[in-house]
């Protein structure tokens, strides 16, 4: 029989300096995402220290280490994400970023920590496991195509029965969890579109095609996809975010390029939504005698928790956190590649709240001063671990 829940307890107060040094280390030493050298080889050493099997270059630069138990068993694979952020850090602290305009920006770093000390506590137990861990520690969450697909290409999931992940949420009071059955995160996708003109002084407009004239018409009437040709019922956001066009005040530009995002978590609605752009790009520029082009790019699926492994993860979670502190979120209209696991395996993933005020842990995810409240790490971990010895005994 595995240990109590007095000893994850005491293991992991023990084992707290350690993780907030991990962290502490990544959090000075950032790498952006695709770039990630010393950082999978700084966990590949310290899961080694631990007797643990390891994998590196998994998919590229993924590390997944292997703990296999005594007795025979279900497979549990726990996955944290390690790669940074371009944003300059400017918070003050004497583990501030070391690396100029690279950052921890959104708690990669804490979330590698904390798994490596589930690792470290998984490991001296590993004779009274029944059954397996398979621990995914991803590179280049941060930037499509991401490190789940390449690295589960690569075979990271074999043989994996199950899959939890968590998010540590600044924006969320460290000791709340947040959890959702069905769709949580949404696919998240960019657009660009180019449109051709004709440029000339801007004196003589009626000489010329004015881009910016076509795009501002355009930009209006992509603002009305979700609001007039959706169902109301099925949340979806498009956003224009960037529009750049001419060089001088007095020539009217002979092209303008706007990017944007597109959100959603129904297939249907992400299509009915490409279609719409498509279409209203055409009708616009050829109204206007302009000509375009749009290049349109699918990013993360949708992530949706499998209901009965959420459900497990919520039992596990209510042994260490007060029932009114767990909350059924709404669904978030960011992106997340763990979606891929969850294509591929049943799961769930959850977010630990680790906000603070009272230390600097108040700003949202990808500022530059973001930070999390250290004692995050320690609910993360003891809710993966209970999740995962739980599973395996009764499988």
């Amino acid at each position: 029989m595995i240990q109590n829940d007095q000893t994850i307890e005491s293991f992991l107060d023990e084992q707290f300096d350690q993780m907030v040094e991990w962290r502490r280390h990544f959090h000075q030493y950032p790498e952006l995402s695709f770039q990630e050298e010393k950082t999978p080889a700084k966990i590949a050493e310290i899961l080694t220290s631990y007797g643990i099997d390891v994998k590196t270059g998994v998919g590229g630069r993924g590390v997944v280490g292997y703990i296999k138990g005594k007795k025979p068993g279900k497979t549990v694979a726990l996955r944290a994400d390690f790669d940074a952020l371009a944003i300059q850090d400017e918070k003050e602290v004497d583990y501030k970023s070391k690396i100029p305009g690279v950052m921890h920006a959104c708690g990669h770093d804490a979330h590698t920590a904390t798994l490596l000390g589930v690792a470290a506590y998984l490991s001296e137990r590993k004779e009274e496991l029944q059954g397996n861990v398979v621990l995914i520690f991803q590179f280049a969450e941060e930037i499509t195509p991401g490190g789940a697909k390449p690295m589960i290409e690569d075979g990271c999931l074999e043989g994996v029965d199950v899959i939890f992940g968590t998010h540590l949420w600044a924006t969320m009071p460290v000791g709340e969890i947040g959890y959702r059955s069905g769709a949580l995160m949404a696919a998240a996708d960019r657009f660009t579109i180019t449109i051709h003109g004709k440029g000339g002084h801007g004196a003589s407009p009626h000489e010329t095609i004015d881009s910016i004239a076509v795009g501002t018409s355009l930009v209006q009437q992509l603002q009305q996809i979700v609001s007039r040709r959706l169902n109301p019922l099925h949340p979806a956001v498009l956003t224009v975010a960037t529009f750049h066009a001419g060089n001088a005040f007095n020539v009217i530009a002979d092209s303008a390029t706007i990017t944007g995002t597109v959100r959603t978590f129904q297939p249907e609605v992400q299509e009915k939504i490409i279609e719409e752009i498509e279409k209203i790009t055409k009708s616009v520029c050829e109204g206007a005698n302009a000509t375009y082009s749009l290049k349109y790019e699918k990013g993360y699926p949708a992530l949706v928790n499998h209901p009965e492994e959420t459900a497990h993860l919520v039992k596990s979670a209510k042994k260490w956190v007060e029932e009114n502190n767990i909350h059924e979120m709404e669904p978030v209209m960011g992106g997340e590649d763990f979606a891929y696991y969850l294509q591929n395996v049943p799961g769930t993933f959850f977010f630990t709240g680790a906000g603070n005020e009272e230390v600097g842990a108040s700003y949202p995810h990808h500022h530059p001063k973001f930070n999390i409240d250290e004692r995050a790490m320690i609910i993360a971990a003891k809710i993966l671990i209970t999740a995962t010895i739980d599973y395996l005994q009764h499988a």
